[in-house]
This record gives structure tokens, sequence and C-alpha cells, in this order.
């Protein structure tokens, strides 16, 4: 099974800017969908924006315009550039790894934190 690790995390203010950064144990070219989550303390985990197999990307509506998803076949990451963050954007984000059979694997998150 894949195994993921994230990069990137840490402190900004609001509005600045941070790049999350997933690398995969092995290659990613063939896995349906790619994906950042994120999970806020007493909330649920939640979809921030994921990457099909195609290179179809989709948003959550709070992170379209600031947030963009990307990835490297090649190199076998998934980025997460993050624009304009918010205190409310203050969670671990998960990298996602989701098969065409459904079966999804998780990173071990990054903490982002960002200061009003």
């Amino acid at each position: 099974q894949v195994q993921l690790v994230e990069s990137g995390g840490g402190l900004v203010q609001a509005g600045g800017s941070l790049r999350l950064a997933c690398a995969a144990s092995e290659s990613i070219s063939s896995i349906y969908r790619m994906g950042w989550y994120h999970q806020a303390p007493r909330k649920q985990r939640a979809s921030v924006a994921s990457i099909t197999i195609d290179g179809i990307t989709n948003y959550a509506y709070s992170v379209k315009d600031r947030f963009t998803i990307s990835k490297d076949n090649t190199k076998n990451t998934v980025d997460l550039q993050m624009n304009s963050l918010e205190p409310g954007d203050t969670a671990v984000y998960y990298c996602s790894a989701c098969s065409e059979t459904y079966d999804t694997y998780w990173g071990q998150g990054t903490q982002v934190t960002v200061s009003s």
C-alpha cells in the first residue's frame, strides 16, 4: 500500500502563504484521486482539495481562489499552495490517496497554524 508523508506545515500570520508537500512511496500516476484534507480541533476531517488521475481539480468553497493543488507524476508528489491564509484555516492537514476501488490511504498529517 502507498505510504504518504506530508511536510511544509508551520505557523504563519493571516494573509501569508504556505506550501504543503506530500511525497508518496510509489507511483501516483495510476492513483485515481489524490487529495488534501484538514481537521480542526473538535471538528470532522473535511476535504480541502483534490486532483484526479486526469488532472481534474476540485476545491472546498472556503478555499477556492486561495489554494491550488498540483501533482508531479514524475516525482510522485502532490502539493497544496495556500495563499491568503486565514485563522479559520488552522488545522492538521492530511494527504490522501484514493484508488479506483476506493481504498484510501492517509499520511500522518502536518499542522498549519494561522495567527491573526
